[in-house]
């Protein structure tokens, strides 16, 4: 193994240096191997400054960093990216290209890191000869195949805090305060920041939930002398009676952006009840900032483990966590089946034992 590149694709999330960082020590150090950073995502292919030597001087300091230093794009995807063609822009199949880019500069492996998106491009070109490595990244902890994904823990921690500030002013003026938090289709952001926090209402994609179920939960907590109530509410939950909510529509290239259930939950409640609402969407801010020791150990484990494997072979795999240990998993298999929030698993029974409506009851 002389020459390794790696990417980081799709959302940002804390921890990615920390991977990078772990690549390169791991492959200069115990390898004698050379690392080529790509910059944003896919396109840095085919940006004629796209590539950047990475050595231990590049990635000092980089650890405790949010974002990535190579920069990333979430819609970079090769297989259905916008061009312009004879003064018409059109989406068009450019993986070849990409392809023979990576046969150019001589990779004997390409570390990806990425979430479901990213990942899935990764799994499609290795199809096409690709000696690719997966790293599963994302704040949203949707990844098949792995206990968790780094970013996710950080993402967490920043929701639990502004769970915790709620609290204060929602207990002082009597209100009620619903968090939006991201998630897309997976709500373990709000689920385990809702207990975290103390949270009276968690709502998720998972547990289509009733609008009226949500009021009575309120209403009971006045009964009870409780003038106040917080509601932590993923950007993918839906109704029973609808469907999920939408702030951007999707294309050939755009997935649909999720947001503003939170509103119409505060809407609706604020309308319903004599609770002054307040509604507050965390948006990027769960993305950003330093990340938390545990991703630093987890995004470094994975690093490590990832250049290991590019090193006895172990292409179209992706590094995983099981039982606390770091080993390796197909792509094939890792991305089968997004993970979501088990319904009737611990996490769930858990809240529900504790109080907390999910907005499912009668």
């Amino acid at each position: 193994m002389k020459k390794i590149g790696v990417l980081t694709g799709g959302g940002d999330a804390p921890g990615l240096n920390a991977v990078i960082r772990a690549v390169v020590k791991t492959a200069v150090r115990s390898y004698d191997c050379q690392v080529v950073g790509i910059r944003d995502g896919y396109d840095g292919f085919l940006n004629p400054k796209g590539l950047l030597p990475l050595g231990r001087d590049e990635v000092r300091g980089i650890l405790p960093r949010g974002g990535t230093i190579l920069g990333t794009a979430n819609r970079g995807n090769p297989f259905a990216r916008e061009v312009l063609r004879n003064g018409v822009m059109i989406v068009e199949d450019i993986s070849d290209e990409i392809v023979a880019a990576i046969k150019k500069i001589k990779l004997d492996a390409l570390i990806v890191i990425g979430g479901d998106g990213t990942l899935k491009i990764s799994q499609e070109l290795f199809a096409k000869g690709v000696p690719v490595i997966g790293v599963p990244k994302t704040i949203d902890n949707d990844v098949g195949g792995t206990e968790v994904t780094f970013g996710f823990d950080t993402a967490l921690d920043t929701a639990t805090e502004a769970i915790d500030k709620l609290h204060t002013t929602a207990e002082s003026h009597h209100r009620v305060m619903v968090l939006e938090l991201m998630g897309r289709d997976a709500g373990f952001i709000a689920l385990h920041a809702g207990v975290a926090g103390g949270a009276d209402v968690i709502l998720i994609p998972e547990i289509p939930f009733h609008y009226d179920a949500v009021v009575r939960k309120i209403m009971r907590r006045i009964e009870g002398g409780r003038h106040f109530s917080i509601l932590a509410v993923s950007e993918g939950a839906k109704s029973q009676e609808g469907e999920q909510v939408f702030s951007r529509s999707g294309d050939a290239v755009y997935l649909p952006r999720l947001g503003g259930v939170g509103h119409l939950v505060g809407s609706y409640i604020e309308n319903n009840t004599e609770q002054e609402t307040r509604v507050t969407v965390l948006g990027h801010i769960q993305r950003g900032g330093t990340p938390t020791p545990f991703d630093r150990w987890l995004a470094t484990r994975y690093g490590a483990a990832a250049t290991r494997l590019a090193a006895k072979g172990g292409f179209g795999r992706m590094v995983s966590l099981s039982n606390g240990e770091v080993g390796d998993i197909s792509l094939e298999e890792a991305l089968a089946v997004p993970k979501r929030v088990d319904v009737y698993g611990d996490g769930v029974r858990t809240a529900r034992d504790m109080g907390i409506s999910f907005g499912d009851e009668e």
